[in-house]
C-alpha cells in the first residue's frame, strides 16, 4: 500500500472517499501487512483493512477478491469482509437483496468446496449469520435448504466435495449462533427455529456416520457437526443413535478425539438430565470401554486412556444426582464410579507418566454432596454403600500424591515439579472435603496406618509412603478442628520416631506441625515434643519456608506457653538471622515470630531479649549511616537499610503487650494500658528515632528508603494504639520535615493513621494539625507544579483529607486551611484516569458534602464552587471515565442531593442546559427525566446507582446493546 493510501485509514470509513478502497489498493494493503517487513507500515495497513472491511465498498470489493485468480490469503479477506457486513450491518441490506446475496453465497461455497479450506470455512461461517439473521420468517426451512441443494446432483463439484462443504456449513451454523450479536428476543426465536431444524440435520448425519463406504475425513466431520449441534440443547433422547455411533467410532484411532468430543458435549449439556432413561442406556456403553482403558495404560496409551476418563467423569460428574435417584440401578452406577475410581488411581506419577487421574477430582465432591443432600433414610443407605468407596478413595489418592523416587525426581522439569505441587494442593482439597463423609474415622485410619508403618519391624518403609501418610493428616488438619480428636496426641508422639533422610518428608513434617498449632495451644505439655524439630529445622535454607511459618504459627498460638523456651528460641533464631541463612520473606516472618513469642513476657524480659536481637542491626544501622555521611548513597548500602528496617518493622507488627478486653472485637476497639511501665516496642523506637532521622537524610529522594522507614511507624501505630503516645509529636515533626523536602505517598498514608487515632484526643491535636496544614500546603503547591506524573500521592493525600472529615472535622476550621484550594483540587482529582484515585476523591466529597451545615468553611466553599464538582460528576458520567467507577459517581449526586438540595435543583439544570453536554447522544428529554429523576430520590442510594448507570448508557450509546449484559 502506497503512502497516499494511508490517510483514509485514519480518517475513518465514513469520511474515506469511495476510491480508496478498491480492489486493488486493498491487495496492495494486505500484500504490505503480509509481506512488509516493517512492523509499523504492517499496522498501518492492519487499521486501513479494517477501515475498508466496514466500508460501503466492501460489498463491491469482497466479491471481486474472491476470484479464482487470487491467492488464498486475499480470497481470506474477502470473504472476512462479507461475513463482518452480513453479522454487523444487516439492517443495511434492503430486503429485496436476501436472496440474491444468498445465491451468491451458495454459488461461492460450491466453488470453493473442492478449493482452499480457510476460505471456505469463512464462506460457510457467512452465509450461516445470513440465514440466523433471516430465519425464522425470510428463510422459514434454512437448514433443510442448504441439505437440499448440497445434495442435488447436477453440481458440478464430485460428491464428497460437496459433502464436506455441507459439513462445514452444518459445523458452523451453531457456532455463529453461540456468538451471534442477535438481540435477546430474536436468539429465542432463532433457536427455537433451530431445534426444530435438527430433524433435517440428525438423520444425514446418522446415515454418514454408519455408512460403511464413508471415508474417514467425512466421519469425522459428521462427529464435529454432531458435537456443534448438541450444545443448542437438543434433547438427548434425539442424540441417542448418534452417540451410540460416536460410541462404536470410539474404536478407530482416527476418528478417537472427534467422537470424545461429541459425547462429552452430548452428556454435558445442563438439559440432559431430564432424560433418565437415556443416560441409564449410556452407563453399559461406558463401561464397555473399560477393556479399551485398561488396554491404554498398559501401553502407556495417554490420549486414549485421556479421552475415555472424560467421557466416564462427564457422565458421572453432570448427571449423578439423576443416577443415584434410580435406586434399582445402585449396581450399574457403582460400577460407573469404580470405574472413575480407577482413572483417579490410574498408574504412574502426575503429570509425567499420566495427567488424567486430575480430571476426575470434581466428581468425587460432586457426588458426595449429591449423597449428602438425601433425606435421612436414602442417605443412611447410600452411605453404607459408599463409605467403603471413599475410604479407597483416600487410600487412592494418597499414593498418587506420593513422590516419585529421589532419582526420578531429579530428571523431572521445573513446570513439572510445579504442576505436581498444585495437583498436591489439589489431592489436599479433596481429602479436607472428604473428611465431612468419613469423619473421625478417617483420622484413625490415617493413623493407624502410620503407626502399623513406623513400628513395623518386618520391612523398611519408603519416605514417600510416610510423607504420603502425614500430607494426608496435615491436609485435614490445616482447616478442620481436630482439638477433639483422640488420634492425635498418638500423632504428635510418632513424629518424633519419623527417620527424616529427605527434604519433602522434612517440609511435611513441618507443615503438620504447623497445622496442629492451634491443638498445642490446648495442649501445651506436648510442646516440647515437636519445638526441638522446628529449631533445629530453622538452620536447614532448604526448609526454609516451612520451618519459619511453622515456628510463626506455634508463637502466634502458643505463646502464652512459651515463656520456658523463649531464650532457646530467640537464640535459634538471631543464630539463623546473623547466619543470613534464609531469604527476605523469610526473615520478615521469623520477626513476626518473635514479636508473638516476646508479647507474652514480662516488660523486663521483652527489653533484655529486644536488645540481644536487635543490637547487632542497630549497630549495623549506625555504621551505615556513618557511611552514607560522607559519600553518595551507595545502592548495596540501600538494600541493607531497607532489610534492617523492614526487619524492625515486622517485629513491631506484632510485638503487642498490651491485652484485649475481647479477643473477638474489632480492630477499633482500645486496648488496657500495659501496667508494668512503658511500652518496649515505644522504648526501642525512642532509641533508634535519632538514628532513622540520620538515615533518611542522606535518602529523602529514596521511595523505597522513605517507604521502609514509613512502615515501621505505621505498623508500630496499628499495633500500639493509644500506647503509640509519647512517639506522636517527634513523628510529626519528622513527618512534616520529609513531606516537606520529598512529598511521597507514604507519608501520606502514616499521617492517615495518625489522624485516625490521635486527631480527637486534646492533648495530640496540635501536633497533627500542625502536620495536616503542613502537608496539605505542600501537596497544594505540588498540584500548582502538575500532579499528573503523582496519581499515588493524589491518591493518599483524598484518603487523608475523608479521613481528617471522618475523624476530626474541626481541623477544616482552621484559618490557615485553604478549603477552597483543597475543594478544587479534589475536583481535578476526579479526571484523572487512574481508578483508585477517581475512588479517592469522590470519597472525600461523600465525606466533605454531609458536613456543610456544621463546618461553616465547608458550607461556604460548596456554595461558591459545588456547581463545578457536579459539571465534573456528570462529565465523568458522561462518558470520561470508566463505567465501573459509576457507583462512586452516584455517591456524590446522592450527597448533594441529600446535603444541598435546593442548590442542586438549580445547578443540574444549568449544567445540562448546553446541547451535547455531557454527551452529544442525549436528547433534552433524557437530559430532563434523569434530573427530575435524581432530584426526586433523596433516600434510596441504590437507585441513584441505578439511575446513573442508566444514563451513562445513554451517553454512550450502548443502551440496550449487549455490551450492557453483565452491567
Amino acid at each position: 500500500m502506497e503512502r497516499r493510501e494511508e490517510q483514509p485509514g485514519a480518517a475513518g470509513a465514513g469520511a474515506a472517499p469511495a476510491l480508496d478502497f478498491t480492489v486493488e489498493n486493498v491487495e496492495k494493503a494486505l500484500h504490505q501487512l503480509y509481506y512488509d517487513p516493517n512492523i509499523e507500515n504492517k499496522n498501518l495497513a492492519q487499521k486501513w483493512l479494517m477501515q475498508a472491511q466496514v466500508s460501503p465498498q466492501a460489498w463491491h470489493f469482497s466479491w471481486q477478491l474472491l476470484q479464482p485468480d487470487k491467492v488464498p490469503e486475499i480470497q481470506y479477506f474477502g470473504a472476512s469482509a462479507l461475513h463482518i457486513k452480513i453479522s454487523r450491518y444487516w439492517s443495511d441490506i434492503p430486503t429485496d437483496q436476501y436472496e440474491s446475496l444468498k445465491a451468491q453465497l451458495f454459488t461461492q461455497i460450491t466453488h470453493f468446496a473442492s478449493g482452499s479450506k480457510i476460505v471456505l470455512t469463512r464462506l460457510c461461517v457467512a452465509l450461516a449469520s445470513l440465514a440466523l439473521s433471516m430465519m425464522p420468517d425470510a428463510w422459514p426451512c434454512a437448514v433443510a435448504d442448504m441439505v437440499r441443494l448440497f445434495q442435488a446432483e447436477d453440481s458440478p463439484v464430485d460428491g464428497q466435495g460437496r459433502c464436506l462443504a455441507l459439513l462445514e456449513l452444518l459445523t458452523v451454523l451453531p457456532e455463529e449462533f453461540q456468538t451471534s450479536r442477535l438481540p435477546q428476543y430474536r436468539k429465542g426465536l432463532v433457536r427455537a427455529s433451530l431445534a426444530v431444524e435438527c430433524g433435517a440435520v440428525f438423520p444425514l448425519l446418522e446415515q454418514l456416520l454408519q455408512q460403511p463406504s464413508s471415508p474417514s475425513c467425512v466421519r469425522q466431520k459428521v462427529l464435529k457437526c454432531f458435537s456443534s449441534w448438541v450444545q443448542l440443547e437438543v434433547p438427548l433422547q434425539d442424540c441417542e443413535a448418534l452417540i451410540q455411533a460416536a460410541f462404536a467410532a470410539l474404536q478407530d484411532s482416527e476418528l478417537f478425539d472427534s467422537s470424545v468430543e461429541a459425547i462429552v458435549n452430548a452428556i454435558s449439556q445442563p438439559d440432559a438430565q431430564r432424560y433418565v432413561n437415556t443416560l441409564l442406556k449410556l452407563i453399559p456403553l461406558v463401561l464397555g470401554l473399560q477393556d479399551q482403558l485398561r488396554q491404554a495404560v498398559q501401553n502407556g496409551d495417554m490420549e486414549t486412556s485421556h479421552g475415555i476418563c472424560r467421557i466416564a467423569v462427564a457422565l458421572g460428574e453432570n448427571h449423578s444426582r439423576a443416577l443415584l435417584d434410580q435406586v434399582e440401578h445402585w449396581q450399574s452406577f457403582l460400577a460407573l464410579v469404580n470405574m472413575i475410581m480407577f482413572c483417579t488411581g490410574i498408574p504412574g506419577h502426575y503429570p509425567v507418566n499420566e495427567t488424567t487421574s486430575s480430571l476426575t477430582l470434581t466428581f468425587w465432591y460432586t457426588l458426595q454432596d449429591d449423597i449428602l443432600s438425601f433425606e435421612a433414610e436414602k442417605q443412611a443407605v447410600y452411605q453404607q454403600v459408599y463409605r467403603p468407596v471413599y475410604f479407597q478413595l483416600v487410600d487412592v489418592l494418597l499414593h498418587k500424591a506420593q513422590f516419585p523416587s529421589d532419582e526420578e525426581y531429579g530428571f523431572w522439569s521445573s513446570d513439572e515439579k510445579e504442576q505436581f505441587r498444585i495437583y498436591r494442593v489439589d489431592i489436599s482439597d479433596t481429602l479436607m472435603y472428604v473428611y465431612e463423609m468419613l469423619g473421625a474415622e478417617l483420622l484413625s485410619n490415617l493413623y493407624d496406618k502410620l503407626g502399623r508403618l513406623l513400628t513395623s519391624s518386618e520391612e523398611p518403609y519408603s519416605w514417600q509412603h510416610t510423607e504420603a501418610l502425614l500430607y494426608g493428616f496435615q491436609s485435614i488438619a490445616e482447616t478442620i478442628d481436630v482439638n477433639y480428636s483422640d488420634v492425635v496426641p498418638g500423632l504428635i508422639g510418632l513424629i518424633p520416631r519419623i527417620s527424616i533422610s529427605n527434604v519433602q518428608l522434612a517440609d511435611t513434617v513441618m507443615f503438620t506441625i504447623g497445622a496442629l498449632s492451634e491443638w498445642l495451644a490446648d495442649h501445651p505439655v506436648m510442646i516440647n515434643s515437636v519445638l526441638p524439630l522446628v529449631l533445629h529445622a530453622l538452620g536447614n535454607p532448604e526448609l526454609s519456608v516451612s520451618s519459619v511459618s511453622t515456628l510463626k504459627k506455634i508463637c502466634r498460638e502458643c505463646k502464652y506457653d512459651l515463656p520456658p523456651y523463649a531464650a532457646n528460641i530467640v537464640a535459634v533464631s538471631q543464630d539463623v538471622l546473623m547466619k543470613q541463612i534464609h531469604k527476605t520473606s523469610q526473615c520478615m516472618w521469623l520477626m513476626q515470630a518473635l514479636g508473638f513469642l516476646l508479647s507474652a513476657l514480662q516488660v523486663e524480659e521483652i527489653l533484655k531479649n529486644l536488645h540481644s536481637l536487635i543490637s547487632p542491626y542497630i549497630q549495623q544501622l549506625e555504621k551505615l549511616a556513618e557511611e552514607i555521611v560522607s559519600e553518595l548513597p551507595n545502592p548495596s548500602n540501600k538494600l541493607a537499610i531497607v532489610h534492617i528496617l523492614g526487619l524492625l518493622s515486622n517485629l513491631f507488627t506484632t510485638l503487642d503487650v498490651s491485652h484485649h478486653e475481647d479477643e473477638h472485637e474489632g480492630p477499633e476497639l482500645r486496648k488496657l494500658p500495659v501496667p508494668q511501665g512503658p511500652n518496649p516496642v515505644v522504648v526501642v523506637l525512642q532509641q533508634v528515632f535519632q538514628l532513622i532521622q540520620k538515615v533518611l537524610s542522606k535518602w529523602l529522594n529514596d521511595a523505597q528508603v522513605v517507604e521502609a522507614v514509613c512502615a515501621i511507624f505505621e505498623k508500630s501505630v496499628k499495633t500500639l494504639l493509644d500506647d503509640f503516645a509519647p512517639m506522636v509529636p517527634q513523628l510529626c515533626e519528622m513527618l512534616g520535615r520529609m513531606y516537606s523536602t520529598i512529598p511521597q505517598a507514604s507519608a501520606l498514608d502514616l499521617t492517615r493513621q495518625l489522624v485516625h487515632i490521635f486527631a480527637h484526643e486534646p492533648a495530640h491535636f496540635p501536633p497533627i494539625e500542625a502536620l495536616f496544614l503542613l502537608v496539605t500546603s505542600v501537596t497544594l503547591t505540588l498540584f500548582q507544579q502538575g500532579p499528573r506524573d503523582h496519581p499515588d500521592i493524589v491518591d493518599s493525600f483524598m484518603q487523608l483529607l475523608a479521613q481528617a472529615l471522618k475523624r476530626k472535622p474541626d481541623l477544616f476550621l482552621c484559618e490557615r486551611l485553604d478549603v477552597k484550594a483543597v475543594f478544587q483540587c479534589a475536583v481535578l482529582a476526579l479526571k484523572f484516569p487512574e481508578a483508585p484515585t477517581v475512588k479517592a476523591s469522590c470519597g472525600f466529597f461523600t465525606e466533605l458534602l454531609p458536613r456543610c451545615g456544621e463546618v461553616e468553611p465547608v458550607g461556604k466553599v460548596v456554595q461558591e464552587d459545588g456547581r463545578m464538582l457536579l459539571v465534573a460528576v456528570l462529565e465523568a458520567i458522561g462518558g470520561q471515565a470508566s463505567r465501573s467507577l459509576m457507583d462512586c459517581f452516584a455517591d456524590i449526586l446522592f450527597a448533594l442531593n441529600k446535603h444541598c438540595f435546593s442548590l442542586l435543583s438549580m445547578w443540574i439544570k444549568e449544567a445540562l442546559q448546553p446541547p451535547g453536554f455531557p454527551s452529544a447522544r442525549l436528547s433534552p428529554e433524557q437530559k430532563d427525566t434523569f434530573s427530575q429523576q435524581i432530584l426526586r430520590e433523596r433516600v434510596n442510594k441504590r437507585r441513584v446507582k441505578e439511575m446513573v448507570k442508566e444514563f451513562t448508557l445513554l451517553c454512550r450509546g450502548l443502551h440496550g446493546t449487549d455490551y450492557t449484559a453483565d452491567y
